[in-house]
C-alpha cells in the first residue's frame, strides 16, 4: 500500500526518535560522533568496483534494463533520461532508480496478458514446471488460493533466475549454469513477446516510482549519506559531481557497514563499537513486532509475509518457544524456479522441507536457511564484523540456551548507531526539492 506523503514523513521521524530514545550513550558522545561523519567527505568513500556506476537508459526495454542488471551483477540502477544529454541538472537527468526486484513484481504483475505465448515458448523450451511457476506468481500478487495459483503464469521465471541468481556471489556451480540455460530463453521472450517488447524502463518509473533518485554532491559529507540509508530508508545514495550531473559513486547499505568495519582501531569507532547491545538500544524493535514463521508453515507463507512487510528475511522458529530454527530469505525464491522438479508438491511444501531440499539440491547444508545470530550481550563491533564478514543485510538476536529470538538488528539499524541528526539539517542542505523526492 502506497503511504501518502504525511505518512512517510511521521514514519521517517517516529522511527529515529526511537532510535535516540533507546541509545545508552553520553549526548557529548553522540554529537562527537556526528560531528566526526560531518567532517568525513563523501569523496573518500571507495568507488564501486571497476570505478563505475552502471546506469540504465530511460528508453530501453525491460528485457533490455535486466540484461544489464544480470550481466554487471547488480541489484539496481539509476535511469538516465537520453533527452538530457549535456543538462547539468540531476533532476532533468535522472528519472529515478530502476531496481531488479520491482522488474520481476512487473513481469508478474502482467504475466496474464502474455500467457499463452509464454506457456508455448518459454516454459516449454526451459523445462519449467507451471506449478511452479504459478507459485511464484501467486506469491507476488498476495494469492494463495488453489484457483489463484492455477490462474497464474511463468512469465517471471526467467527474470529471477537471471537476475536473483546473478547478484548472489558464491552460489553453487548447478544453479548458475540452469540460470544461464533459463535466462537466455527468457531474454527471447522479452524482446519478442508483448506487453515485455514494446514496454520501456521509462513508462514503468512513470507508473511505480520504486525508489526516488537523491544524490548528494561530491563535496558533501558522510553523514548526509548515512542519514539518507537509516533515518530516510534509502538502500542507496547516488553521489553527483557537482556542476555536470554525472554520477561519480552509488553507496549503499551494506558498502557503509563495511566502510564502518574497516575503521576498527579509529577512537570514534572503537568508543561506541565496544558497547554491548543493549547500551545503544539494541535490537530497537520488540520481540513482539518481530515477524517469524515456523518450520511447518508452507514456504509460500513465509515468502507472502516477506512480502506483505516489506522485509527481506525472516528467523524460522520452534512454535510457542520461539528457539530460532534456520532462516529464509526473498533471495532464497530463486531455488523454486531453478529446481521445480524437486518441488512437485509446491502447494503443500513446508518451510523445514524446503530448506532441507535446497541444502541437499546444492550441497550447500552450511550455508542454505542458517539463520546468523548474536546475543544480546554481544558488541556493536561483533555484529558489524558479522554483518560484513558474512555479507548478510540481518542478525537475529537470541537469548537463553534455547536460542530463543528477541530480536533483528538491521543494516539500517547499525548505521542508525552512529549519528544523530542535526536540527533542519536536510532543509538546510538539501532545500525544498529533495524533501519532495524523499516524500515520494
Amino acid at each position: 500500500m502506497a503511504e501518502t506523503k504525511g505518512k512517510k514523513d511521521d514514519s521517517y521521524d517516529s522511527y529515529f526518535e526511537m532510535v535516540q530514545s533507546k541509545k545508552k550513550l553520553p549526548r557529548s558522545l553522540q554529537e562527537s560522533l556526528t560531528a566526526a561523519f560531518a567532517k568525513i567527505p563523501v569523496s573518500s568513500f571507495p568507488n564501486v568496483p571497476g570505478g563505475k556506476v552502471i546506469e540504465v537508459q530511460a528508453d530501453v526495454s525491460i528485457g533490455d534494463a535486466v540484461k544489464v542488471l544480470s550481466e554487471t551483477n547488480i541489484l539496481s540502477a539509476p535511469v538516465i533520461d537520453p533527452a538530457s544529454k549535456g543538462s547539468s541538472d540531476w533532476r532533468k537527468r535522472y528519472l529515478g532508480i530502476v531496481d531488479y526486484s520491482a522488474i520481476v513484481l512487473w513481469v508478474l504483475q502482467n504475466a496474464d496478458i502474455a500467457a499463452a505465448a509464454l506457456l508455448a515458448t518459454s516454459a516449454a523450451a526451459a523445462g519449467v514446471s507451471t506449478g511452479a511457476a504459478g507459485a511464484i506468481g501467486a506469491l507476488a500478487l498476495g494469492a494463495t488460493t488453489p484457483l489463484a495459483v492455477a490462474g497464474l503464469t511463468v512469465a517471471a521465471v526467467g527474470a529471477a533466475v537471471a537476475g536473483g541468481v546473478a547478484v548472489e556471489r558464491g552460489m553453487a556451480k548447478d544453479s548458475s549454469e540452469a540460470a544461464d540455460k533459463l535466462g537466455e530463453d527468457f531474454y527471447k521472450v522479452m524482446l519478442h513477446e508483448e506487453p515485455f517488447k514494446s514496454t520501456t524502463v521509462r513508462t514503468i518509473l512513470k507508473s511505480y516510482r520504486w525508489a526516488p533518485f537523491v544524490p548528494v554532491a561530491s563535496d558533501s559529507t558522510m553523514l548526509s549519506v548515512m542519514l539518507l540509508l537509516s533515518k530516510y530508508r534509502l538502500r542507496n545514495v547516488p553521489v553527483v559531481e557537482s556542476g555536470n550531473a554525472s554520477i561519480r559513486n552509488f553507496i549503499t547499505q551494506s558498502a557503509v557497514v563495511q566502510g564502518l568495519q574497516g575503521c576498527r582501531g579509529r577512537d570514534w569507532f572503537d568508543c561506541i563499537a565496544a558497547h554491548p547491545l543493549r547500551d545503544l538500544g539494541l535490537p530497537f524493535m520488540s520481540s513482539d513486532r518481530v515477524v517469524s514463521v515456523e518450520e511447518n508453515e508452507l514456504i509460500l507463507e513465509a515468502f507472502k509475509k516477506m512480502k506483505d512487510n516489506r522485509i527481506g528475511g525472516l528467523p524460522v522458529i520452534e512454535g510457542e518457544t520461539r528457539r530460532i530454527l534456520g532462516n529464509v530469505s526473498i533471495r532464497d525464491i530463486r531455488f523454486l524456479l531453478l529446481k521445480p522438479e524437486l518441488f512437485a508438491n509446491f502447494r503443500e511444501l513446508t518451510v523445514k522441507d524446503f530448506i532441507a531440499t535446497v541444502a541437499v539440491a546444492t550441497n550447500d547444508s552450511g550455508r542454505t536457511g542458517t539463520a546468523i545470530t548474536c546475543k544480546a550481550d554481544s558488541t556493536l563491533g561483533n555484529v558489524i564484523d558479522t554483518l560484513a564478514s558474512r555479507a548478510v543485510h540481518r542478525i537475529y538476536v537470541v537469548s537463553g540456551e534455547e536460542n530463543q529470538v528477541v530480536g533483528v538488528i538491521t543494516l539500517r539499524d547499525v548505521i542508525s548507531c552512529f549519528i544523530t541528526e542535526p536540527p533542519n539539517f536536510f532543509d538546510d542542505y538539501f532545500g525544498f526539492a529533495a524533501k519532495e523526492l524523499l516524500s515520494q
